[in-house]
């Protein structure tokens, strides 16, 4: 344990900031594969949880770019840990509707269709489209779901980042 936390108090700004981008982009990835290789085509709430990784991956990058201004990096490194924050609480509300103690949004019933289109199109629409709801976990290890190891990996990636936040070295 003395090991991790001498690791984690001696990160600097601009390697955490490299460390959040690689961190987001192989999760990115990651849900990438299930979907295009493994065939898990993600429900609205996993779009969410992505769009989470994408922007503190974002704030990353601008904390990087920054990292010879201690204070504008530091405050877009805590940018950065509260898009993790808010992934997590995208995650761990994802797990609470997958488990049926609450229910999703309305968008978790599938894609919005597109009204305006005409009934030979939207029926094209309907039919090539999968219907992926937000209350069927489509994948778990050992009873715990994407949505579920999302929420440990956000929250790490959040505390690391704060932890980084904490330090007092300069990159």
């Amino acid at each position: 344990m003395a090991t991790v936390k001498n690791a984690l108090t001696g990160i600097k700004s601009g390697y955490m900031a490299l460390l959040a981008i690689a961190s987001s982009a192989m999760v990115l990835g990651g849900a990438l594969a299930f979907q295009y290789i493994g065939g898990l085509y993600p429900c609205v709430l996993c779009m969410y949880q992505r769009w989470a990784y994408v922007a503190a991956a974002g704030f990353a990058f601008i904390a990087w770019a920054l990292r010879k201004s201690t204070a504008l990096a530091s405050l877009t490194l805590g940018a950065c840990s509260l898009s993790f924050l808010g992934g997590a609480g995208i995650a761990a509300f994802h797990v609470g509707v997958e488990n049926g103690w609450w229910q999703g949004t309305s968008e978790c019933q599938g894609d919005a269709l597109d009204l305006s289109l005409s009934a030979d199109d939207l029926a094209n629409q309907l039919l090539n489209q999968p219907i992926v709801r937000c209350d069927v976990a489509p994948w778990d290890m050992f009873g715990i779901s994407m949505a579920g190891y999302n929420v440990a990996i956000s929250l790490g990636l959040a505390i690391i980042c704060i932890w980084a936040l904490k330090t007092k070295s300069e990159s």
